[in-house]
């Protein structure tokens, strides 16, 4: 740590040298500091950025916390204060945290600034270096400040009073501050959508003469990107995005855009920004915006639609329990307004009670629970109750309703002064599983949901929607999140991802198996009853037989459920592979494997520590050579190994969720699938197939014409989108509520 006096002069904070002589030291001291700056600060986000605020902590008591300066490594804030000092002998504690909206916030550095080398009377322009106590190697920057040091002479407890007044003034300021920031982040008051078009005449910065361009939109916390356009100057996104309008009067869009690279850091193509207080409400506004610091322009339709802003409540004032506000909020979800605002599918109402057997997360046993309740975009949450582990809340939370698909997430932190806060528990509860006005116990999950955690809670939810919109909003793209977690390599995801699609696979295998045998005469019964069937069916076949057939297997799986018998044995297998998984964390947490050929029981063991064993080997060969030519390569292998983890979930996924549609998991998606296959039917049966492929090709050439700016999705992918895979489906299955739960019970014993 060095402390730069404005005059030139460098001091060295004392070793083994004397402190410097002070005069007798008064009762009390002023601290004034000004933060000025930060350089070089570590890098906390994917995009290669922060969003970096300062705490001052004295004697383990928060004094002040800076505020948040967005996407930026050098920050400036010229933050002031003015603090009352005690005792020299506590040192000036300063941390330094990445803010991120909905998650943990990064811990970036800190450093302590030892008061008593200060000079009395004097302003010092000191310099901060920040140090991560677990690596201490790591260089994460430094801070700017200047410091002054008062002494205050005076009757000490006079002093003691000034100093508690100006403690609780900080604090309630700071409360007040923090309570606004809050309050605005939750209520919002209109959403604006903006639909990427395209971009034009882009500045090449690729070898080839192209570039990959993607597009970053930033509104408040609120952050989307677009998907990578390859080789192209003239890229064609059509694309929406949904951001929630915070402030009356509007705000401002920051529109960066870059130029993909894969195995170093993107190029920046240029910058844009959208004001959207010159924007009128309820019309949309066709934009062409150059690129600053770049070359070419972009398309962005931009529409601002006021709405009904999500709302907080204690559970004496809610809506829904008044019988004339129910009235009304039927009547407006009625099937006769069903083509009234096609965006309003519903409202959902959700009442918070309370939370029982909480885990422990404090060194005193206890925990201060807040709950936190998300829907898509939507995230709201409650107040914290300190020092219980059986909170009581009872708030009650509405959100409008988008997309009846959509899963209400209910997470329960510990709130922790010094850092960000700890994980208690989640639950994850689809719309369409609700029962209205049933208050039930919800077990707690992990954060993955795969597994139990300690502690239930308790929910009221009530859902009022509008099938026939709910049904349509079901072939338009599914909404975006903008809080989503980083993608991550995993040998565990990759094996997961693996064997569902192996699954998959064999599936077809067996199909293709239990045909080839009907040709084979295996079973001379089922052979005949299989030539029997081809030769009628080929003789009387008409197209409309196709969608025909696919409700076949809708209804002989609705009549084996009515009957009693299930049909959805594989979400099992998958609950046990999860398990497994969670297994294999915990191992690798606590105990190392033993050697691939120590112990032959399993041969994932043996596959995962060969790859280990290659990651190693290739590590160290790479370490010999250039550093930046270990690290371009090192991201390049990250990004193959997630593109091969992502393209096999994807596989595996729409296979699940097209058995999970003929297997009646979601039963109004297995109803609409059953109306699409009648309407298909009903079509081809009395309209001429040639008058079909006409509208159709004339629908087709002529959707450029009609509305040049439409965004083009495919229903069958958006309709297969809203059906969950088998890993969705058990991390929304609910727990058996355990009377004694303890999160060392989910582990089954499995003998070999």
């Amino acid at each position: 740590m060095n402390f730069t006096e404005s005059g030139g002069i460098n001091i060295v904070a004392p070793s083994n040298a004397e402190p410097p002589h002070q005069p007798p030291g008064p009762a009390m001291y002023q601290l004034d500091i000004i933060l000025k700056k930060g350089s070089n600060l570590a890098i906390r986000d994917r995009t290669g950025t922060s969003d970096p605020y300062v705490k001052f902590k004295i004697a383990g008591k928060e004094v002040f916390r800076s505020k948040t300066i967005h996407k930026n490594l050098n920050p400036v804030w010229d933050d002031r204060v003015s603090l009352l000092v005690e005792s020299l002998k506590d040192p000036l504690y300063v941390k330094v945290f990445d803010y991120d909206f909905g998650l943990q916030d990064d811990f970036m550095g800190s450093a302590n600034l030892h008061l008593e080398s200060l000079e009395h009377q004097r302003t010092l322009d000191v310099t901060l270096d920040l140090k991560d106590p677990q690596y201490p190697e790591h260089n994460l920057g430094s801070l700017d400040l200047a410091v002054t040091l008062s002494p205050k002479e005076g009757d000490m407890r006079d002093a003691t009073m000034l100093l508690r007044r100006n403690w609780k003034r900080s604090c309630k300021y700071q409360s007040m501050r923090l309570s606004d920031v809050h309050r605005k982040a939750q209520l919002w008051r209109g959403i604006v959508s903006i639909s990427l078009i395209e971009g034009r005449s882009l500045q090449p910065m690729d070898a080839n003469g192209f570039s990959d361009p993607y597009v970053k939109f930033r509104m408040g916390h609120q952050k989307y990107k677009s998907k990578t356009i390859p080789k192209t100057l003239n890229p064609q996104w059509r694309e929406q995005f949904d951001f929630h309008l915070y402030e009356e009067h509007g705000g401002y869009v920051d529109i960066t855009v870059w130029d993909k690279d894969a195995g170093k850091k993107d190029d920046f193509m240029g910058r844009c920004t959208v004001n959207l207080s010159h924007l009128t409400k309820e019309h949309t506004h066709k934009l062409d915006l150059p690129l600053e610091e770049g070359e070419g322009l972009l398309v962005l339709l931009v529409t601002l639609t006021a709405s009904a802003a999500v709302s907080i409540s204690d559970l004496s004032v809610n809506m829904l329990d008044d019988p004339h506000e129910r009235h009304q909020i039927m009547q407006r979800y009625s099937l006769w307004r069903s083509f009234n605002n096609l965006k309003d599918v519903g409202v959902v109402q959700v009442k918070v009670i309370r939370a029982d057997g909480l885990m422990a997360a404090d060194v005193t046993g206890k925990s201060d629970p807040f709950c936190v309740v998300e829907l898509s975009n939507d995230r709201l949450q409650t107040h914290t109750v300190y020092k219980n582990l059986n909170p009581e809340w009872n708030k009650v939370f509405t959100f409008n309703v988008k997309d009846i698909h959509s899963v209400l997430e209910v997470s329960v932190y510990d709130e922790d002064r010094d850092r960000s806060a700890d994980f208690l528990g989640k639950v994850a509860i689809p719309l369409l599983n609700i029962q209205n006005g049933e208050r039930k116990a919800y077990a707690l999950k992990s954060k993955e949901l795969t597994g139990p955690t300690k502690g239930v809670i308790f929910l009221e939810i009530d859902v009022i929607f509008n099938a026939v919109k709910a049904g349509l909003t079901t072939l338009i793209p599914i909404e975006q999140k903008y809080i989503e977690e980083e993608p991550r390599v995993s040998k565990q995801l990759l094996l997961r991802n693996f064997n569902r699609v192996r699954r998959c696979i064999m599936f077809l295998i067996n199909t293709g198996c239990y045909i080839n045998s009907c040709f084979e005469w295996d079973s001379p019964q089922r052979s005949i009853c299989a030539l029997v069937l081809f030769v009628i069916v080929v003789w009387n076949f008409e197209l409309y037989m196709i969608p025909l057939a696919l409700l076949l297997p809708l209804a002989w799986n609705y009549i084996l459920i009515a009957s009693g018998k299930d049909t959805r044995q594989d979400v099992q297998a998958m609950e046990d592979l999860l398990e497994d998984e969670d297994e294999e964390f915990d191992r690798d947490d606590k105990d190392p494997k033993p050697g691939p050929w120590e112990d032959s029981r399993d041969k994932n063991y043996i596959l995962e520590d060969m790859l280990a064993s290659w990651h190693f080997e290739w590590i160290r060969a790479m370490v010999d050579s250039e550093r930046k030519g270990f690290m371009n390569k090192l991201y390049a292998i990250q990004d193959v190994c997630i593109s091969v983890q992502n393209a096999l979930d994807e596989v595996a996924s729409y296979g699940e969720r097209i058995k999970n549609t003929f297997n009646w998991t979601v039963p109004f998606l297995s109803w609409l699938a059953i109306v699409a296959f009648g309407a298909a039917t009903t079509i081809i049966y009395f309209i001429p197939l040639r008058y079909i492929v006409l509208a159709w090709g004339v629908n087709k050439f002529t959707k450029k014409l009609r509305d040049p700016y439409t965004i083009d999705n495919n229903e069958l992918l958006d309709f297969l989108s809203r059906v969950p895979s088998d890993v969705q489906v058990v991390q929304y299955r609910e727990l058996k509520l355990d009377p004694n739960p303890s999160p060392n019970k989910r582990k089954k014993n499995n003998p070999g």
